[in-house]
């Protein structure tokens, strides 16, 4: 099992518009996380920097960030596009943070 930990942007004033569409995430969109291994999926928010950071358990090579040619992962991203820092294709700046700890 893999751990893996990314951030991303939010912008400005959009905080309770994010929690709202992910307490809503959609069932199609967590069920392709699961089958593609991904489980133990958070997500918090430095409200200072607005900065996203998410953690998550990978059973596989891949996490949810090597999901970009599935048409549910495309669509999310086009939903999320209004309030977060993204690519030109919507697909979220994501940076890789490298873990430094860990305590089981």
């Amino acid at each position: 099992m893999q751990r893996l930990a990314f951030r991303m942007k939010l912008n400005e004033g959009h905080k309770e518009a994010y929690k709202e569409r992910h307490d809503k995430l959609w069932p199609e969109l967590k069920q392709l996380l699961k089958d593609n291994g991904v489980s133990d999926y958070s997500i918090f928010l430095d409200e200072e920097t607005n900065m996203l950071f998410a953690f998550q358990k990978v059973s596989g090579k891949g996490g949810s960030q090597d999901l970009a040619k599935n048409d549910i992962v495309k669509k999310w991203w086009d939903f999320m596009a209004d309030i977060m820092e993204v690519h030109p294709d919507n697909s979220p700046v994501s940076v890789p943070l490298e873990e430094l700890f860990y305590m089981e």
